[in-house]
């Protein structure tokens, strides 16, 4: 890998963490955390929407608008059902809990994950 490459690669990584930070912290409102867990329900949609959105703003500043379309696309719909998922199985269960620590880490780490897969999907383009 080139420096190039690696800078562009690095940034990213900077760029997604970031992104990440303000939409699950800043960004996610009491609506939306409680509403993760209802299949189709507004809040969840507008938390995968917000970072869907943020994802593109860092995309097009890489490549091509319908390239940034599609892997925002993708993230935002991975982020809707990474968090459907974990509300779901961690119902009933309190940071007192073990499974709400496991549930909790997989969750992160599954959305980065996705970050690492649209990052290396946009520079396989």
């Amino acid at each position: 890998m080139d420096c190039g490459t690696f800078g562009t690669l690095f940034l990213l990584l900077v760029l997604f963490c970031l992104k990440h930070l303000v939409c699950d912290g800043f960004l996610q409102f009491g609506y939306m955390f409680h509403e993760k867990g209802i299949y189709g329900a507004a809040g969840g949609i507008h938390h995968a929407m917000i970072h869907a959105v943020f994802t593109l703003f860092i995309l097009l500043a890489f490549t091509s608008s319908s390239e940034a379309v599609l892997l925002a696309s993708l993230d935002g719909i991975i982020h809707y059902h990474v968090d459907w998922a974990k509300k779901n199985l961690s119902v009933g269960l309190t940071v007192n809990d073990q499974m709400y620590w496991i549930w909790f880490a997989t969750d992160q780490a599954l959305h980065h994950l996705t970050y690492l897969g649209v990052i290396y999907l946009l520079l396989s383009l």
